[in-house]
């Protein structure tokens, strides 16, 4: 049984707690990275074809197209609440969250390129692999091992991030919201609170890998190797926007 904990809202202490009679096949760690590697591809696709899209409204009519942004996130968020609850779901499921989420992300990334600067899409793009490269091997080499207090740590962490962003969006329906998480609000606390935020989510995919590696050696059914997927994907999306929020703030100091 495995009694470990993530930060990942997809991936909890009892993910892996299952029937193992009914499945056909079991988890592997070569199955999840081929699944992670088809999900981000969809996501690249609808990504670019959506941010094209984007760029192409900016440029006639002067405003974004926010239909894929808000469809994206929107049913994406509901894909990802059926994925949570059904994992038996996750091989349909993971790729269309894959597909609606690319066409969120590539519509936010043009409304950000357009609005700071051209190029700032493709560093966030370049900084979230570096740090993925990075902590994978950081990982798999055991500079970094994850024991209990370490994952308390981060889920603690994460949660306490969750419950800022969860303040803010209250906040936002009175016109307002928390002055570190505004996009315009180059501070060195605001740029402060970007940078933690980053490393918390960056952590979180250590979290992952072991979450990943310790359910492919439980012998778990073969199709939660899309719902591994989908927890790496969850996190690496989070990352990405962080990214792009602390580029943003950075532009708006010169």
């Amino acid at each position: 049984m495995i009694s470990f904990r993530s930060g990942n809202p997809a991936l909890g202490s009892k993910t892996f707690q299952m029937n193992q009679d009914t499945a056909k096949g079991v988890m592997t760690l070569q199955g999840t990275v081929n699944k992670t590697t088809i999900s981000l591809f969809i996501l690249l696709v609808t990504a670019f074809y959506s941010y094209t899209n984007t760029i192409n409204s900016l440029t006639t009519l002067g405003v974004a197209n926010k239909g894929y942004m808000l469809g994206g996130f929107i049913g994406g968020f509901i894909v990802a609440l059926a994925t949570i609850f059904k994992k038996e779901w996750s091989p349909y499921t993971v790729p269309l969250y894959a597909a609606l989420e690319g066409l969120a992300l590539g519509g936010v990334s043009a409304v950000f390129n357009e609005r700071y600067y051209d190029g700032i899409a493709g560093q966030a793009i370049l900084l979230t692999v570096g740090i993925f490269v990075a902590l994978l091997f950081a990982y798999k080499s055991r500079i970094i091992q994850p024991n209990e207090n370490f994952k308390l740590g981060i889920f603690a962490a994460t949660a306490g991030i969750g419950i800022a962003y969860l303040i803010n969006f209250i906040m936002s329906f009175w016109g307002s919201g928390l002055s570190v998480m505004n996009i315009d609000n180059a501070s060195p606390m605001s740029i402060g609170f970007s940078v933690v935020v980053i490393i918390i989510a960056s952590l979180n995919l250590v979290l992952d890998f072991d979450f990943i590696e310790q359910g492919s050696e439980a012998g778990i059914p073969k199709y939660m190797e899309w719902y591994g997927a989908f927890g790496l994907l969850v996190t690496l999306i989070w990352l990405y926007l962080e990214i792009l929020r602390l580029l943003a703030k950075l532009q708006s100091r010169r």
